[in-house]
């Protein structure tokens, strides 16, 4: 139930940081899903750096409340597959690869840098 808790705690304050950042990055975007972007890169590099720095150890708080709560909540796959479809769906096929394309290989290879 600890578990449970930590989790939904901390995917609550991770959902309000990621909306605070959409209003600041999404106003300032054209064509392109920057506010998406920002969110899952800042996630993915956050929880990349502090997984490898607390390799070993890390507590059930961090864990779950941290890694899979905060950072959970806070980053958005299902987004990023949105901004794309709606992307393609408007004809802009460029900007819809270019997602892809820079979020799979950001993602794959940012945490590990």
């Amino acid at each position: 139930m600890r578990a449970f808790l930590l989790v939904g705690a901390g995917g609550a304050v991770g959902s309000m940081i990621r909306y605070w950042v959409w209003t600041v990055v999404a106003p300032r975007s054209e064509g392109f899903p920057w506010a998406t972007m920002a969110v899952n890169l800042t996630g993915s590099f956050l929880l990349g750096f502090l997984a490898g720095l607390l390799a070993g150890r890390v507590d059930d708080v961090v864990r779950y409340g941290v890694f899979f709560g905060l950072l959970g909540g806070y980053t958005t796959f299902s987004t990023f597959s949105v901004d794309t479809v709606e992307l393609l769906r408007v004809g802009e096929v460029i900007p819809g690869v270019m997602n892809v394309v820079a979020v799979s290989y950001t993602h794959l290879t940012l945490p590990t840098t």
